[in-house]
């Protein structure tokens, strides 16, 4: 028994660990997309490595703890879900690389008129916070603070579907801007794809504590 104790408990600490170095991923990629920073970019590059080791690791104790310990009840459920969650976090990163990856190789900085119109700020001030969320949710086992991402997810859904229209207008008014406008659209539509990781990352932490299944539920 301690042994699986023992076991389970480091695969949570790795859990975390991961929460930590996507939170960090997506903060410095931000960062040096609006101040078109790219050393702080190259930074984010680099630490895709530490992200993929640390996935892997995650996956191969996930695997051999199952095969030690054939875990059942919310044991099984905890290591379903980490190994989700897990995967959601790395496809995280790997957004936050691609913005990374914008301001490496392209070499023009955003306005800061074309930011603020299309809510730039807002968006990711949400999507940090609702990693502050779900890691709460995480490390307390609780399914009321994992909920609340939910309607954070639809601040950022707005903000996707209204920046069309608003880089469409900005485009009109002067069009020497068409460049640099596809490029937020098309990291805007990152933004908004993070946050629908992220509240998958919810709905499987509320899979983990109350064996509640909540995928595909919106569609029906």
């Amino acid at each position: 028994m301690q042994n699986v104790t023992y076991h389970r408990e480091a695969l949570n600490q790795s859990g975390i660990d991961m929460l930590s170095m996507c939170k960090s991923q997506l903060q410095k990629s931000n960062e040096s997309f609006v101040n078109h920073d790219s050393d702080l970019a190259e930074e984010v590059i680099r630490n895709e490595t530490r992200i993929n080791a640390l996935d892997l690791k995650i996956e191969k104790d996930c695997e051999k703890f199952i095969a030690l310990y054939t875990p059942v009840a919310i044991d099984l459920r905890f290591v379903i879900a980490l190994l989700k969650i897990n995967s959601e976090l790395e496809r995280i990163a790997d957004h936050a690389y691609g913005i990374s990856k914008y301001v490496v190789d392209i070499d023009n900085k955003i306005s800061p008129h074309l930011l603020t119109a299309t809510q730039f700020d807002v968006m990711h001030d949400t999507i940090m916070l609702m990693m502050d969320i779900i890691t709460e949710a995480y490390e307390n086992k609780d399914v009321k603070v994992a909920r609340k991402v939910f309607k954070k997810d639809k601040i950022l859904d707005k903000i996707n579907i209204n920046s069309f229209t608003v880089l469409e207008e900005e485009i009109k008014k002067d069009n020497s801007i068409t460049a640099e406008a596809l490029i937020l659209l098309s990291v805007v539509k990152k933004m908004e794809r993070v946050g629908d990781l992220i509240k998958n990352i919810a709905e499987e932490i509320i899979f983990y504590i109350d064996a509640e299944v909540l995928k595909h539920q919106n569609k029906k």
